[in-house]
């Protein structure tokens, strides 16, 4: 509260609208996290900018499908670097220790 300058009562209606969702104790304390941080701030900024819940909303929701997809074209990128060829030959120190004679 005392980061984001929110009360208690607001961080709540914005947990009730799905627009964060920390993490909770075995107490039922809310653990936030620095990603729940950083939306909280997000959304008291677009408050401020005179956006309401439902196009907050709508912002996150389309902030997560570009997320999504960049996910998967992350992952696509990880795959080929990990699994296909690249067309260089692999050396060895051996092969190296020639280079630096």
């Amino acid at each position: 509260m005392k980061l984001t300058e929110l009360t208690a009562r607001q961080i709540r209606y914005y947990e009730t609208h799905d627009l964060v969702t920390p993490q909770r104790t075995e107490g039922n304390q809310r653990l936030f996290s620095m990603n729940d941080l950083d939306k909280l701030l997000e959304i008291k900024l677009l408050l401020e900018k005179g956006f309401n819940i439902k196009g907050i909303k709508q912002i996150m929701l389309e902030k997560n499908e570009n997320l999504s997809k960049d996910e998967q074209k992350l992952r696509e990128n990880l795959y080929d670097d990990i699994f296909k060829p690249t067309g260089r030959i692999p050396l060895n120190r051996g092969d190296l220790s020639r280079f630096y004679q």
